[in-house]
């Protein structure tokens, strides 16, 4: 479990911070009101972050935050000293944030602060930038906020490390490189990831007007202009990452949690439109039930993954219940989705599942049905296709 630790020589605020921090972020929360108590804490046990006032009986002239850095741990200030020249000072230092304690919402801050850099721990940023000084610098900054970070050169090795590590959250790129520059490396990355898969920052000491407008404009999620202050980037690269768990989240709710297809509940709020797309154009398309006699979530996986991989990515592939699924085939014919559902049972007869399926499919040839009207003929052929036996298929 994380550990934090408090310093604080107001009693009264530092019970309440623990017991905030405790109840908030489930974190085993030591306090100290003086430096010598908190480095006793500090021999104790490994904090994974420290919020500390900057005066303290035995440490008046901000030494606790010197001594912390000094002990490689990571820091937030707390303090009473609204004197913006202390704040920059301070901020100078490689702290983590710089809390008011006037501020009404000082205890949400930390809390939100933390709870950011918990998070932060899941999250991968990819750094490019020729200058090996830079690159040092940026990746300290990013590591101080818990990030994993990765660093390249230039944009064709970050390409490179962009397919070996997918899972990268966020690209931090300038713009001046040598073989392939920070534009051209976002035109790159936008024609297989969308802003809301990837972030991309874009860094530039350009002082063309125009060069920010271009990286927004060519795929960019924001841009940052050299030189910037820690706060600045801090801010920054935790938004960009926010924003990408938030779509996430959103997505989440869209999708079955074991196989990762869309759900019920997406289908009804987007096969209307989906089928008028496909309508518009004149074409027809198929929608076909499979239904899978195994509640086994290795069944389950292994058949949604047949499904996605027979199906083309135009398609729509849900899995409706628990034992049943969905697929909805654009642009098709009669022959052509016979193929495919007869593909998706020759999958899974040819690995020799340990489970068997049925289908029943039916074709929309009718303008004037309701989409209700094509699920039902298409639940009705599954229904038929079960009473006949195993890895049925009927098709009507």
């Amino acid at each position: 479990m994380n550990r934090i630790l408090v310093i604080e020589d107001n009693k009264t605020l530092a019970d309440a911070l623990v017991k905030k921090l405790s109840q908030k972020l489930g974190c085993e929360v030591d306090v100290a009101y003086k430096l010598s108590e908190a480095k006793l804490f500090l021999k104790m046990y490994k904090h994974f972050i420290v919020v500390t006032d900057i005066n303290l009986p035995d440490a008046p002239n901000g030494e606790v935050v010197d001594f912390l850095l000094e002990k490689d741990a990571r820091v937030i200030v707390l303090t009473a000293n609204t004197d913006k020249d202390s704040r920059k000072a301070m901020l100078k230092k490689d702290i983590v944030d710089y809390v008011i304690k006037n501020e009404q919402s000082a205890t949400g801050l930390i809390i939100s602060s933390i709870r950011r850099l918990l998070q932060n721990q899941d999250h991968k940023v990819l750094v490019v930038d020729d200058s090996m000084v830079f690159r040092k610098q940026m990746q300290m900054m990013l590591e101080n906020l818990f990030i994993n970070v990765y660093t390249v050169a230039h944009g064709e090795e970050a390409l490179g490390m962009l397919q070996t590590h997918p899972d990268i959250s966020l690209v931090l790129t300038d713009y001046n490189m040598p073989v392939m520059d920070g534009m051209e490396l976002t035109l790159e990355i936008r024609k297989t990831k969308s802003k809301s898969e990837l972030s991309i920052i874009a860094i530039s000491a350009n002082e063309d007007t125009e060069i920010n407008a271009l990286f927004l404009k060519n795929g960019a999620n924001d841009y940052i202009k050299k030189p910037f202050s820690h706060e600045e980037f801090s801010c920054r690269v935790n938004n960009a990452l926010e924003a990408i768990e938030n779509i996430n989240t959103i997505k989440n709710t869209q999708r079955d949690f074991l196989t990762g297809l869309y759900n019920r509940k997406y289908f009804h709020a987007n096969v209307s439109n989906f089928l008028e797309d496909c309508m518009s154009d004149g074409n027809r398309f198929s929608i076909s039930m499979i239904g899978i006699n195994s509640k086994e979530d290795a069944d389950i996986v292994h058949l949604s993954e047949i499904l996605k991989d027979t199906s083309s990515r135009k398609d729509l592939v849900v899995r409706f219940d628990a034992e049943e699924f969905c697929i909805v085939i654009k642009d098709t014919s009669r022959e052509a989705t016979q193929k495919v559902i007869q593909d998706i049972q020759g999958e899974v007869l040819s690995d020799k599942s340990s489970y068997s399926i049925n289908i029943g499919s039916t074709l929309y040839e009718d303008s004037s049905q309701e989409i209700d009207e094509i699920l039902e003929s298409a639940d009705m052929m599954l229904y038929k296709a079960q009473q006949m036996g195993e890895n049925q298929i009927i098709f009507e």
